[in-house]
């Protein structure tokens, strides 16, 4: 079998996926993405993820700097002895990666659950042809 000819039962299986299932366009859907982009389903999800997503930068970025400002202004917190020899320093510094982590695991439910659900019925109105392009 060619190259060509497995991508095309790929693209055919694909259009048969259940609901909720990831799946892509076709490469010869014609969907006009400046329709897509001026309606207003779109632009509100577009601010609904941005501002999700700016809280969680935030969020990140200020967890992160307090790792170096704790160390560099409040020396005496980060020495504190917590089991053996395990300070509150260490212990702070490797809750930097639960705390990604949980960051991670928090967008990936809040876009399963809301953006990916508008996402696909944006997308279907569009590729159905329900929204005139």
């Amino acid at each position: 079998m060619s190259e060509f000819g497995r991508h095309e039962s790929l693209l055919d299986s694909a259009a048969s996926l259940d609901e909720g299932e990831i799946h892509m366009a076709t490469p010869t859907s014609a969907v006009n993405w400046n329709a897509v982009i001026a309606d207003p389903r779109f632009q509100s999800l577009h601010r609904k993820k941005q501002g999700f997503l700016t809280g969680l930068m935030i969020f990140s970025v200020a967890f992160y700097f307090l790792l170096p400002i704790g160390a560099a202004y409040f020396q005496d917190l980060f020495k504190v002895k917590v089991w053996g020899v395990v300070n509150f320093g260490l212990v702070f510094a490797l809750s930097e990666f639960i705390v990604a982590w949980l960051v991670a695991f928090y967008y990936s439910r809040r876009a399963g659950a809301e953006f990916d659900r508008l996402a696909r019925e944006i997308a279907a109105d569009y590729e159905t042809g329900k929204v005139p392009a």
